[in-house]
């Protein structure tokens, strides 16, 4: 066994965008945008990279992306088949190893530590998922390797489309010339501070003097960009099903300080992370809400459940209230919410419990989304309360 890990970083290009080029055939070389209609006030999902060239990019409202970008083919986003392609994609990933973390439809960490020897190291087993996934799909996925999670995402993101990356293990040199918004989590705000103390490439933000930095950011922010400078991340790939936790989040384009959107971001992350509890038959004891703001500061907090649950409703009414009692009311970056204290979920009902309705709703939802994709079906307790704010 080898104790040095080596880890994948896998991004399909382009993922909804792409999917519609290669069913169409016709679209191959046109701007296309996947998103909902302009004049119902929707966002951009994917932009191929062609539609990239005229500045369009995710999650920018679909008025300002024609605007960029007249000539753009629209398309409705097709959930169902992102999923199916998807699907396929994973079921290369696990020829190749057992440890792989999904982080969305067109995105994963794989760890291939204990499988270079089985075919022929990193680079030949990268190679390999690359032309699995364009022979099985028609798909071109950009991959990068690194001896932890931080520098295996950096080194996919620089040669998209189509990349092929591989750090060094001197990740110094790696990353010293990079500029401090090839970072993970490094946005916008945080840049523009970053600016301010004439710090744009991450050897200076490496060497800055940890008072200055904590003096801009705070002390828990400022350690982790210190970290992240130094190339440090010893965070594992775990499946879900060996997980201690499960989690879901969304940072935001535009900072956030609208209660609705936050509350309609968290209940989407809460649906979500039921789901995946639900389909692992797994229960949760404890429920954590996660806030960025604007200024890069993280806070966390956690309440432990009178029960363990995998239900939606629950872990909602958790969430909600942590929200609630724990914004400042400062713009908000990023928004996320887990659970933990995971137990295998128990069937037996209690003997004299009045029968529930709420497992039915929650699989008859489940259903619908295995089916339709997220976000098709919203419980109305979380629109009554956006519409009280």
């Amino acid at each position: 066994m080898t104790s040095r890990r080596v880890i994948l970083h896998v991004d399909m290009d382009a993922f909804f965008a792409s999917v519609e080029e290669r069913d169409r055939p016709e679209l191959a070389g046109r701007p296309v945008i996947v998103g909902g209609r302009a004049e119902a006030r929707g966002v951009v999902a994917a932009a191929s990279y062609a539609a990239r060239r005229f500045g369009v990019h995710s999650a920018m409202p679909m008025r300002t992306a024609l605007r960029l970008c007249p000539e753009a083919v629209v398309m409705p986003p097709r959930l169902p088949r992102y999923r199916e392609v998807s699907a396929r994609i994973r079921a290369v990933f696990s020829r190749y190893t057992p440890l792989v973390e999904p982080l969305s439809l067109d995105e994963a960490y794989l760890d291939i530590t204990e499988s270079l020897g089985l075919f022929g190291g990193a680079e030949a087993i990268g190679r390999r998922i690359k032309a699995d996934i364009r022979a099985e799909t028609g798909l071109t996925a950009s991959v990068g390797i690194g001896p932890n999670k931080l520098a295996a995402k950096i080194a996919s993101d620089l040669d998209k489309p189509d990349g092929f990356v591989v750090a060094p293990d001197d990740l110094t040199a790696f990353l010293d010339a990079l500029p401090v918004s090839r970072l993970p989590g490094v946005g916008r705000a945080a840049q523009a501070k970053l600016d301010r103390l004439g710090i744009r490439r991450v050897r200076e933000l490496r060497l800055a003097p940890a008072s200055r930095l904590e003096a801009a950011f705070g002390a828990r922010a400022a350690t982790r960009l210190a970290a992240l400078a130094r190339g440090e991340d010893n965070r594992p790939v775990t499946s879900d099903r060996e997980a201690k936790s499960i989690s879901h989040e969304r940072t935001f384009a535009k900072d956030v300080e609208d209660a609705g959107i936050l509350r309609a971001s968290l209940l989407a992350a809460v649906e979500e992370v039921g789901f995946r509890l639900r389909r692992l038959g797994r229960t949760a004891s404890g429920v954590e809400l996660k806030l960025r703001y604007d200024d890069f500061r993280t806070i966390t907090r956690h309440r432990k459940l009178a029960a363990p649950t995998d239900a939606t409703d629950a872990l909602w009414g958790a969430a909600r209230q942590l929200l609630d009692a724990s914004w400042s009311g400062r713009p908000v970056r990023l928004i996320g919410m887990g659970v933990d204290r995971l137990g295998e979920r128990v069937s037996q009902p209690e003997l004299f419990a009045a029968p529930s309705p709420r497992p039915r709703v929650d699989a008859a939802a489940d259903a619908v989304r295995e089916r339709f994709g997220a976000g098709v079906l919203r419980r109305a307790a979380a629109l009554q309360k956006r519409d009280q704010r």
